[in-house]
């Protein structure tokens, strides 16, 4: 009987360019999650596999690098900016194969650059900028994990302001307590409060109960923490 892997092959079709491909995604047998930090990061079990590390689809041919949650729709003039800034300079690399730490990094950099030339949805960017700064904190790579915590606290922000996580699988509630977490991850006491409030307020209509309770949590650590 054959053994199964822990990575499979996904086929994909670049919008950009039409090209086929494959690439790497993780069995979800082999994902072993041992908790979350407050962010939502997940940490998993030594020896299972990280499915962070492809999330974003690099198309080999021509470097456009895409998530399952980007639309298929280009603003006008969009690919041409893509293929100036990105194809027209691609030098072929292939990340279809088995992804380090490393390799993974540059994937979210590739997926960051054209979700920004694509004017992609807020939400979809600061999905990508958390992620980004989830494996740098794995690195103990705290400067970068910063860096990357603020762009997503700003991408999450004009989510919020502007309505675009409607529609998708994050909750305004789950919303609001990423930006109230992430504020006092980098030291925003102020706009932490006030959407750890905001969540709060909402536990009678919420069917998401353990975000109420996060909320509570981080609330409550920021008066202790205040009182010392």
């Amino acid at each position: 009987m054959a053994q199964i892997e822990p990575l499979y092959d996904k086929k994909c079709k670049c919008v950009m360019c039409e090209h086929l491909f494959t690439t790497k995604k993780v069995r979800s047998r082999f994902v072993k999650v041992l908790s979350f930090d407050t962010d939502f990061a997940p940490n998993y079990a030594e020896g299972f596999e990280n499915p962070n590390l492809y999330y974003v689809n690099v198309c080999p041919n021509c470097g456009y690098s895409f998530t399952d949650e980007y639309s298929s729709y280009f603003p006008p003039g969009a690919k041409q900016i893509i293929n100036d800034k990105i194809s027209s300079q691609w030098v072929p690399r292939d990340y279809s194969l088995e992804r380090s730490v490393q390799e993974a990094l540059d994937t979210y950099k590739l997926g960051i650059y054209c979700s920004i030339l694509k004017k992609e949805k807020h939400i979809v960017s600061a999905g990508l900028y958390i992620r980004l700064a989830w494996l740098y904190r794995s690195l103990d790579n705290h400067d970068q994990e910063m860096r990357f915590l603020k762009l997503a606290l700003k991408e999450y922000t004009e989510s919020y302001s502007t309505g675009d996580y409607k529609g998708t699988q994050v909750s305004e509630l789950r919303l609001m307590y990423l930006i109230a977490d992430l504020s006092r991850i980098i030291g925003n006491t102020q706009d932490a409060v006030r959407f750890f409030s905001k969540v709060i307020e909402k536990q009678r209509m919420s069917v998401e109960p353990q975000i109420i309770l996060m909320a509570k949590d981080r609330w409550q650590e920021m008066r202790d923490k205040q009182k010392v």
